[in-house]
């Protein structure tokens, strides 16, 4: 564990540089853009320059701009990753931030400023833009630039662990270890997947994947490589479920990456290209904001509603013996279970056998008033409560119970793949199969979640949204 916590310490280390150093020189890229205003005469009432800084409209905007400008740096994603970054990424990132961040304050303060000339206006955008993105640009690549080389030259590694123990789990680790320069990779050990054959005289040791989460805890794994050396997509990916409940990220080797039904991303770690699985194709930027109207939204339709759940809170409770909510383990981020929330649709003890059991149209456990919340899906709306603490999210694809799970991964070997992002409330498969009334159509309606998994953006989110509220409000939730 000593292993994990130094790299964290340094990864934690490493964000706090990219902060300081952000915030630096986003206050030295404001502060020069106000000099040079000064400069080119767009600012009036002031003849000289240090009475122009002290002025409290520039003192104000000295301390509120560079906390803006963190905002959208934090938002788009540039801290989510420290250690190993690319440096074209790094690139385009600061420069479509800057660009935001340019905008934002041109709207905010400068769009009045007196040269009224719309050649001029341009170029003092391209001015702030120029400064923002060359101060900020500058720091980070120093930054990049000094970790890459304590990467290179082997003095900052991460552990890592090979899932695999044939020929191409060694030949790969053979591969890294030959290289001049370190892609930052410290091997500890191999997996064995079942079927393979371990290759024998191996110096490192091999493990089993019921032993694999206590060897990651005791080595403190950084990073799981797929190396499978036969092609059998079914083990692969009944090895891969067993991953992801680790919470770990999960490469692959651009070899077998044909074996997902996915689009992956290959990540870039300084020569030897690997595919991460563990990761959706969205953006990291995506993916902030998307967690961010999760939670805005969530709050809101939580107090909106709350008249709607104390009504049907009573209904529920005068209709049908039993609690008002209903709780239910389900699989959700990285295999990991949790418990869904939704009103009690059914009779008490709807499953007092003990198996789980699907509903249908005709089910006869459902409630006169339950059959009436699941037609307009206001059995769900308790959900909300799901997505506030992270454990779902509001377009996703839906969770399901373990029992079925391990069903449909026996069919659809890559359903695994759905566990690198939060189930949601809604999704593709709702809106465009509904519910499922044996496995049969699970594993149909699989096929849309995968088609969302591959196609994730906020704009489908947004047209999945639209497609759901229709369906509320045209009553066919079931």
């Amino acid at each position: 564990m000593k292993i994990k916590l130094d790299i964290n310490n340094k990864a934690h280390r490493q964000r706090i540089k990219y902060v300081l150093g952000d915030y630096l020189m986003s206050n030295l890229a404001w502060f020069t853009y106000n000099c040079v205003r000064w400069k080119l005469g767009t600012v009036i009432g002031h003849e000289y320059l240090i009475s122009y800084l002290k002025s409290n409209m520039v003192v104000a905007g000295q301390i509120f701009f560079p906390l803006l400008m963190m905002v959208v740096y934090a938002f788009s994603g540039y801290y989510n990753n420290v250690c190993r970054k690319s440096r074209v990424q790094e690139l385009l990132t600061t420069a479509a931030s800057s660009a935001i961040n340019t905008l934002l304050i041109f709207f905010m303060a400068l769009i009045n400023d007196v040269i009224g000339v719309r050649g001029s206006d341009y170029e003092m955008i391209l001015i702030l833009w120029g400064l923002i993105f060359g101060f900020v640009y500058a720091m980070r690549a120093i930054i990049t630039n000094i970790a890459s080389r304590e990467i290179k030259s082997r003095r900052w590694t991460f552990p890592a662990i090979v899932i695999g123990s044939g020929s191409a789990a060694v030949n790969f680790v053979n591969k890294l270890n030959s290289k001049r320069r370190s892609s930052g990779y410290d091997i500890r050990g191999y997996v064995n997947i079942p079927g393979e054959n371990p290759v024998k005289g191996n110096p490192l040791p091999c493990y089993e994947l019921d032993e694999l989460k206590e060897v990651c805890e005791l080595e403190g794994i950084w990073e799981l490589i797929v190396v499978p050396t036969r092609d059998d997509t079914r083990q692969t990916m009944n090895a891969l479920n067993k991953l992801f409940g680790l919470g770990l990220p999960i490469m692959i080797s651009p070899e077998r990456f044909n074996m997902i039904q996915s689009q992956v991303r290959i990540s870039d770690i300084y020569g030897e290209p690997l595919v991460n699985i563990s990761r959706s194709s969205m953006s990291d930027s995506s993916k902030n904001l998307k967690r961010a109207i999760d939670v805005i939204v969530s709050i809101a339709a939580l107090i909106v509603l709350l008249p709607l759940f104390a009504i049907v809170a009573c209904i529920i409770k005068a209709t049908s013996p039993g609690p008002i909510f209903y709780l239910q383990e389900r699989i959700g981020l990285h295999n990991k279970p949790f418990n869904i929330i939704k009103f009690r649709s059914m009779i008490q003890n709807a499953e007092a056998t003990g198996k789980p059991q699907l509903s249908s149209d005709d089910d006869p456990r459902i409630t006169p008033f339950g059959r009436f919340m699941r037609k307009y899906r206001i059995d769900e709306l308790p959900q909300f409560w799901n997505v506030l603490k992270g454990e779902m999210s509001i377009v996703g694809p839906r969770p399901e119970r373990k029992f079925y799970i391990d069903q449909i991964l026996q069919r659809v070997p890559s359903y695994a793949l759905l566990h690198q992002v939060r189930p949601g409330i809604t999704s593709m498969g709702m809106v465009k199969f509904g519910y499922a009334k044996n496995v049969d159509e699970m594993v149909e309606r699989v096929k849309y979640d995968l088609m969302y998994l591959d196609n994730m953006s906020l704009l489908n989110d947004l047209k999945i949204l639209i497609y759901t509220i229709k369906i509320v409000f045209t009553g066919r939730g079931m």
